[in-house]
């Protein structure tokens, strides 16, 4: 072993020579020991404390001793060490590659650099691709498939597992059925697919593995009819708010008042009334359309907004205003002891901020001052009653949907007024409520009587589709597979796509997905 400085850098060079006598012939497999001649190759190690190491091997060749042999002259293999032509150890290759799988191209260049590694974005890349090209094809069993996002909401691609290891088999460029059922042919040992509630990927299993069980997941059949159900309830959305204002309405006394003086909006609040006005204008101008017979398409592409929310304002039967936001704050617990100093005369912010400070109040004294400037004003020069308690907080269909579904003791108030105010309602939430039961427990036995008891209620559509993927739904009740794994590799997926800042083309997203541990 002896040091070299190169361009200026030092570099460990190791020479060193294989210690066997023979060599097996990769033609024959005959042995020999004849050398025909030797010659130096020059290989490229992992570096020894950040100093970069090569290796001067002294290779040999040797004469095949087989009379019938083709190969007349062969060179000694070491396959723990370095592959044929290869110009880097074994050991550093797979250094690169998982520094590749890491990072991807620049990135890895640019860490490996400082290892003491040198090799380009390209190298890298090209080593990735050389050992992917040689990865088996594993034919599943048990295969989840699931769609994942290029761009939300415009392009996806489609990913397939082995569920039965928890790991990605193959990713597909896009989501239809034709390259799906062409992926589906080409591994005929699948016996079970589970997969979520979307058309093309029934269709494309039905085609290509007619035999093949299709089970539906269970965690979208859920979601599918809590969907349902919060658009049922976006018909009745007054009747929700009146329901919720009756159970949080309660008699203001005259001593749970204070004065507060008037104030002009701040610029954040004019802000907002007037992004609330242009919201208002859209929607009338979408509804006039709707009217008019205009398709939803169309309106979609006049008024730049999205086909999703032109159907949620065509079933909203009003203008949807926003939920508001109730943000907790640190002060809350203090409430009821500055509004009592207040009305005994304290209006020093400093004092009543020492005062709490002494009951364990940890927040600095602008919180404290913050609060009274919101709560009383900046001038007491006219006032109004103001009640202490803060507005009920507004109730969303869909937060409804959920409530109905896992009722908990203190949503019993307010689903029973909403019972009490619409009849349809409480048919609709006995329908959904025992779909929720049959999948949890997997009654299966239950499942026709369900299908029978929903055809008269607004659940009706939701009950048609579920019954044209009968076979599918009744899989999902008898067998324990889902797509709990798909959706994990998913959510992997999501990283490496977006660690590659969409820089890198598909082919490597595919291998570092499917080669990640």
């Amino acid at each position: 072993m002896k040091e070299l400085r190169v361009e200026g850098r030092s570099r460990l060079v190791m020479v060193l020579r294989p210690a066997g006598e023979e060599s097996c012939c990769p033609i024959c497999g005959r042995r020999s020991r004849r050398v025909h001649s030797r010659y130096r190759r020059r290989l490229s190690d992992l570096p020894w404390e950040g100093i970069p190491v090569r290796i001067e091997l002294g290779v040999r060749r040797f004469f095949c001793s087989g009379d019938d042999c083709g190969q007349k002259i062969f060179t000694e293999h070491l396959p723990n060490t370095v592959q044929r032509y290869s110009r880097r150890t074994c050991r550093l290759a797979d250094a690169l590659n998982q520094i590749t799988l890491a990072l991807g191209g620049s990135a890895g260049a640019r860490l490996a650099e400082q290892l003491g590694i040198m090799a380009s974005g390209s190298t890298l890349l090209r080593g990735l691709r050389r050992k992917a090209g040689v990865m088996p094809q594993a034919s599943p069993r048990v295969v989840g498939i699931d769609d994942w996002a290029w761009r939300k909401g415009q392009r996806y691609g489609t990913i397939l597992c082995d569920l039965e290891k928890g790991k990605v088999i193959d990713l597909l460029p896009d989501r239809s059925a034709e390259s799906t059922a062409n992926w589906l042919r080409e591994h005929p040992g699948i016996e079970i697919v589970s997969r979520d509630r979307a058309s093309l990927y029934a269709e494309a299993a039905a085609k290509a593995l007619p035999r093949a069980v299709q089970i539906a997941d269970r965690w979208h059949l859920l979601r599918n009819l809590s969907d349902a159900l919060a658009n049922v309830l976006a018909l009745h959305h007054r009747l929700i708010a009146e329901a919720a204002r009756a159970i949080s309405s309660a008699p203001i006394s005259a001593e749970s008042t204070i004065n507060v003086a008037p104030r002009n909006p701040t610029r954040a609040e004019t802000a907002k009334l007037g992004r609330r006005d242009r919201r208002l204008a859209r929607y009338e101008s979408v509804i006039e359309q709707v009217r008019n017979g205009t398709s939803q398409a169309a309106i979609s592409r006049l008024f730049k907004v999205d086909r999703r929310t032109v159907r949620r304002w065509t079933r909203a039967g009003g203008f949807p205003e926003r939920k508001p936001v109730f943000r907790s704050s640190s002060i809350e617990p203090y409430r009821e002891f500055l509004d009592r100093r207040w009305q005994e005369g304290c209006h020093n912010a400093s004092q009543l901020w020492r005062e709490m400070r002494s009951q364990g109040f940890t927040g600095m004294s602008s919180i404290v001052r913050n609060w009274i400037r919101r709560r009383h004003g900046p001038k007491a020069l006219r006032y109004i009653a103001l009640p202490l308690s803060p507005p009920p907080a507004r109730v969303s269909p869909r937060h409804t949907a959920w409530q109905i579904l896992k009722p908990s003791e203190s949503d019993q108030p307010y689903l029973a007024e909403l019972y009490r105010r619409s009849p349809e309602i409480a048919a609709t939430a006995d329908v959904a409520q025992e779909f929720f039961r049959i999948v949890k427990q997997r009654d299966i036995a239950a499942w026709s009587k369900w299908c029978d008891s929903a055809k008269g209620t607004p659940l009706a559509s939701f009950a048609k589709h579920l019954c044209r993927d009968e076979a599918a739904v009744r899989a999902a009740l008898t067998h324990s597979w889902s797509n709990g794994p798909v959706e994990g590799n998913v959510h992997r997926l999501k990283l490496i796509k977006r660690s590659m800042y969409g820089r890198a083309s598909f082919d490597l997203l595919r291998l570092r997905v499917l080669t990640a541990a």
